[in-house]
């Protein structure tokens, strides 16, 4: 259950803490975190200020965020998905971002995956995406964040980037 360890690691922050899911928590789980349940997401997502989407991709989760319901979220709102890219509907997320109603979008998973160079969240504004790293070996990780820690170093040190490392130049 992702979801309710996403809520258990947020819980110190003193954040208003809301959830959906087929299966409600028990009242004491909820009442101990200060947990809000709602029946459905679309009542879910008009109140929050960054919704996480901890899913798995099925038949009803496939574009789950559409236009529809993004259009239903606060506007100035946050969407990180650490689920599946196909959860999220690509050119309604790159509207919504655009236009300012959601204000950024943070992920590390994509549809497709891997995405082709010219994926419209490659160039979408006010976006933090990295590889989706779930399951990677610790050798992976750690070559990861070499290269992360050299991208960084590069950029303040206004030294070039490795054009392997170059997704969109802008």
């Amino acid at each position: 259950r992702i979801g309710f360890r996403v809520l258990q690691r947020l819980k110190p922050f003193d954040v208003g803490l809301h959830y959906t899911d087929y299966y409600r928590l028990s009242e004491d789980v909820e009442k101990e975190y200060g947990l809000i349940y709602h029946e459905t997401v679309e009542d879910m997502v008009k109140v929050c200020d960054v919704v996480t989407i901890n899913c798995p991709l099925h038949p009803e989760t496939e574009h789950l965020f559409d236009a529809e319901l993004i259009s239903k979220m606060k506007k100035g709102s946050y969407i990180v998905n650490t689920a599946r890219g196909k959860i999220v509907d690509t050119d309604a997320l790159r509207d919504a971002v655009e236009s300012g109603h959601i204000e950024g979008y943070a992920g590390d998973v994509w549809f497709p995956q891997p995405a082709p160079p010219d994926h419209p969240w490659r160039s979408m504004p006010r976006h933090a995406l990295t590889p989706h790293y779930s399951g990677t070996t610790l050798d992976a990780q750690k070559r990861y964040a070499e290269g992360v820690r050299e991208i960084i170093e590069n950029h303040f040190d206004e030294k070039p980037q490795r054009s392997e490392y170059l997704i969109a130049e802008g």
